[in-house]
C-alpha cells in the first residue's frame, strides 16, 4: 500500500470516527440525557399516592449498571419562556331578544285564513290580498291558519313595532319564491301555536328580486327574526336554504325540522339557539352565520335545546365565533368519520373562524373533517364530548386551551392540535391513528422536518387534568417545547420505532410536577429533559414485550404498577414519588389493586419476573441503550 493510500485511509477513518461521535451525542440529546439543574434536589408536589406493597425478596445475582447521571457542575441550556395566553375575544353584539317579544293580548289578533288558492282576512282590510298572496303592511299580531297550494305570506311594513306571525296549523307551498317572505319589518316573531304542525316548502327555481340573489330560503327575512312557541315547524327547502335572516335570527323554543339542498338555518348577523328541539338534514352547512363586515357579528351561539344536525358540509359554521354554553348537540358532517370530502370542501362539526368557546353542553360529533375547529383559538371550559372524526378532534391554528370538560375522542387522525396547547384541567381520552397530541403551526400541511430547530412559538403546557392517549404514531408530539407541572398523563404509544410515546425533537420537556407514564417503542423515545425539577426514569428493554404488568418499587414500597394496552419496549415514568435510591423493575405478576386506565392504586403486588435493579441519582436516569439492559 502506497503513502497516498495510507493518508487517504487515515482521513476516512477520522471522518468515520467523527460521524460516530456526533451520532452518539445526538442520541443522548434525543433520550433526554442532560445535566441536573442548579438548585439542588427538586421539591415534590402532592399527587395521588399508591399504597406501598412488601418488597419482594428475590434479587438478581447481578445488578445492571444505570446510565451515568450527567455532571452536576454544568448548567443546562434554558428553554424559551412559555407562551402568553391569547387576548380576550371581541365582545359580540347583543341579540335582539326582548322579554316583551313573547307577551301579547291573545284577543288582539288578526286572522288570516289560507284556502288553497285564495285567502281571507278578518277583519277585512287588515292585510292586502292578491290571489294566493297576502301582504302584511302594519305591525300587529296575525294568526295564520290553513293551506296554500302555491302562494306566499309576505311581511312588508315600515312600522317600528313587532310583527307576530302565529302559525296555527299551516301548509304553505310556493313554487317560485319564499313561502314566507319578510321584506321589511322592525322585528318578526314566528309563533308556533301549541299543539300544531306547520309545514312550509318551496320549488327548485325562484324569481329573484332585480339585481339580487334574494330571496334564497323557504323562510326568508331581511329583518331580525325569532322562532318561538310549543308547536312544530317543518321546512322542506328545494331551492337553497331552509330558514335565513339577513339580520339576526333567534330560535327560542318549539320543534323545528329543516331539510334543505343548501344551508339549514342561517342568520347573517348572528344565529342564537336559546332552546327548542331542532333537527336539520341538509346538503350544505347546518347552523351558519356569515357576516364578514363586522367583527362583533357573524357568530353562532347555542345556549340550550336539543340539536341534531346531519350536513354534507360544516354542521355549525361562524364567520367569527361559535359559543356553546349548554344544550344537547348531535352533529354528523360529511358522512361521518368514515366519509370522504373533496378537496376544498369543509365538513367540520363546529367551526368558528375567529374562536370557538365551549362552556358546557353535551356534544356528540361524528365528522369526516375536524370535529371542533378554529382558524385561530379554541377554549374549552366545560361540557361533555363524544367525538369520532376522520381528521382532528380539536384543531386550532393558534391556541387551544382546555380548562375543564370531559373529552372522549374514540377515533381521529390527531386528537388535539394547535401551535400552543394549554391543558389546565378536564378529563381527556384520545384514540388516534396518528399523533394523540400534536403541537404544530397553522393548518395541516404535511409532516414537519425532523431535523429542523424547535419553534419557540410552539408549546404544550400541561398544568393539570387527566389525560389518556393511545396512538399509532407519537403519543405527544411537539415541534417546539413542552412543560408539565401537574395532572396525570398516561400514554400507550406506538409500536413502530419511527414514532415515540413522547417526541419533542430538539426542543425541551421540563417536568416540575404531576404523574407521567408513557410506554411505546424505543427507537425514537424521549424522556423529560435535564432542566426538569422532578425525577424521571427512562427504561429501554432489550426487546419489545407483549402487554404485561409493570411494577416498579423501592425498598420502602411501590412506586407504580401499570398494565399497558399494547406492545412496548420503552418505559418513561415521572412523579413526585420518584426519588434517589435503589429501584427494582418487575414484569408480569399480579396486583389486587384497582386499575384505572392501566394504572393501579392500592392493593398488593405478587411478583413476576425481576427484570433489573438500578439506582436513581440524577434528575433523568436512563436504563439500557439500543439493546436494553
Amino acid at each position: 500500500m502506497g503513502r497516498k493510500e495510507l493518508i487517504l485511509l487515515f482521513v476516512c477513518a477520522c471522518l468515520l470516527l467523527s460521524l460516530v461521535v456526533y451520532a452518539i451525542s445526538q442520541t443522548d440529546l434525543l433520550n433526554g440525557n442532560s445535566d441536573e439543574p442548579e438548585g439542588g434536589s427538586p421539591t415534590p408536589t402532592p399527587s395521588p399516592s399508591a399504597a406501598p406493597t412488601p418488597t419482594p425478596t428475590a434479587l438478581p445475582s447481578t445488578t445492571p449498571t444505570p446510565t451515568p447521571s450527567p455532571s452536576e457542575t454544568s448548567s443546562p441550556t434554558p428553554s424559551p419562556s412559555p407562551t402568553s395566553p391569547p387576548t380576550d375575544p371581541t365582545v359580540n353584539a347583543e341579540d335582539h331578544e326582548d322579554p316583551e317579544d313573547y307577551v301579547w293580548n291573545s284577543a288582539d289578533v288578526i286572522d288570516i285564513e289560507l284556502n288553497g288558492a285564495s285567502i281571507t282576512v278578518n277583519p277585512a282590510g287588515a292585510a292586502t290580498v292578491d290571489g294566493s298572496t297576502v301582504t302584511i303592511t302594519s305591525a300587529a299580531n296575525y294568526r295564520v291558519t290553513g293551506s296554500l297550494s302555491d302562494g306566499q305570506v309576505i311581511v312588508d311594513t315600515d312600522d317600528e313595532e313587532t310583527v307576530r306571525l302565529i302559525l296555527n296549523g299551516v301548509d304553505i307551498t310556493c313554487s317560485n319564491s319564499a313561502p314566507i317572505y319578510i321584506v321589511d319589518s322592525e322585528k318578526v316573531i314566528i309563533v308556533l301555536q301549541e299543539g300544531t304542525e306547520n309545514y312550509v316548502t318551496d320549488g327548485v327555481l325562484y324569481i329573484l328580486e332585480p339585481d339580487t340573489d334574494e330571496p334564497n330560503a323557504a323562510i326568508f327575512s331581511k329583518s331580525d327574526l325569532t322562532i318561538y312557541g310549543e308547536g312544530t315547524l317543518t321546512v322542506d327547502a328545494n331551492y337553497n336554504d331552509g330558514i335565513a335572516s339577513k339580520d339576526g335570527l333567534i330560535i327560542k323554543s318549539g320543534t323545528v325540522n329543516v331539510n334543505s339542498v343548501d344551508d339549514g338555518i342561517r342568520g347573517k348577523d348572528y344565529l342564537v339557539v336559546k332552546g327548542g328541539n331542532v333537527t336539520l338534514n341538509v346538503d350544505g352547512d347546518g347552523f351558519k352565520s356569515d357576516n364578514d363586515a363586522d367583527v362583533t357579528r357573524g357568530y353562532v351561539s347555542v345556549e340550550s335545546g336539543v340539536v341534531s344536525i346531519t350536513s354534507d358540509r360544516d354542521a355549525i359554521e361562524a364567520q367569527t365565533d361559535v359559543i356553546i354554553t349548554g344544550g344537547d348537540l348531535t352533529l354528523t358532517s360529511g358522512g361521518g368519520s368514515t366519509g370522504t370530502v373533496s378537496e376544498g370542501t369543509s365538513a367540520k362539526g363546529v367551526k368558528g373562524l375567529v374562536s370557538v368557546i365551549i362552556d358546557g353542553g353535551t356534544i356528540t360529533a361524528n365528522c369526516a373533517d375536524d370535529a371542533i375547529h378554529s382558524n385561530s383559538n379554541i377554549t374549552v371550559n366545560g361540557g361533555s364530548f363524544d367525538i369520532s372524526t376522520g381528521d382532528d378532534g380539536f384543531h386550532a391554528d393558534t391556541y387551544l386551551i382546555i380548562n375543564g370538560g370531559n373529552i372522549n375522542i374514540t377515533q381521529c387522525f390527531e386528537g388535539l392540535e394547535s401551535s400552543v396547547i394549554t391543558i389546565n384541567s378536564g378529563i381527556i381520552r384520545i384514540e388516534s391513528s396518528d399523533d394523540g397530541i400534536n403541537v404544530a403551526g397553522g393548518n395541516d400541511d404535511g409532516p414537519a422536518d425532523p431535523f429542523a430547530p424547535p419553534d419557540e412559538g410552539q408549546w404544550l403546557h400541561i398544568n393539570g387534568g387527566y389525560i389518556v392517549v393511545s396512538s399509532d404514531a407519537d403519543g405527544i408530539d411537539t415541534n417546539g417545547f413542552m412543560d408539565m407541572s401537574g395532572g396525570i398523563v398516561i400514554v400507550n404509544g406506538p409500536t413502530s420505532n419511527m414514532e415515540a410515546a413522547i417526541d419533542y425533537g430538539f426542543g425541551t420537556f421540563k417536568i416540575t410536577g404531576g404523574t407521567l407514564v408513557a410506554l411505546g417503542s424505543s427507537g425514537m423515545a424521549q424522556a423529560p429533559s435535564g432542566i426538569s425539577t422532578q425525577y424521571s426514569v427512562h427504561i429501554k428493554l432489550n426487546f419489545p414485550r407483549l402487554p404485561t404488568l409493570i411494577h416498579l418499587n423501592t425498598t420502602s414500597g411501590e412506586v407504580f404498577t401499570f398494565m399497558p394496552t399494547k406492545n412496548f419496549q420503552s418505559i418513561v415514568y415521572s412523579s413526585p414519588q420518584l426519588a434517589p435510591g435503589l429501584h427494582t423493575l418487575y414484569l408480569g405478576g399480579s396486583s389486587t389493586g384497582t386499575p384505572t386506565d392501566g394504572l393501579y392504586e392500592g392493593g398488593t403486588y405478587t411478583p413476576g419476573n425481576l427484570y433489573t435493579s438500578f439506582t436513581i441519582s440524577g434528575i433523568v436516569t436512563t436504563i439500557g441503550g439500543w439493546g436494553g439492559p
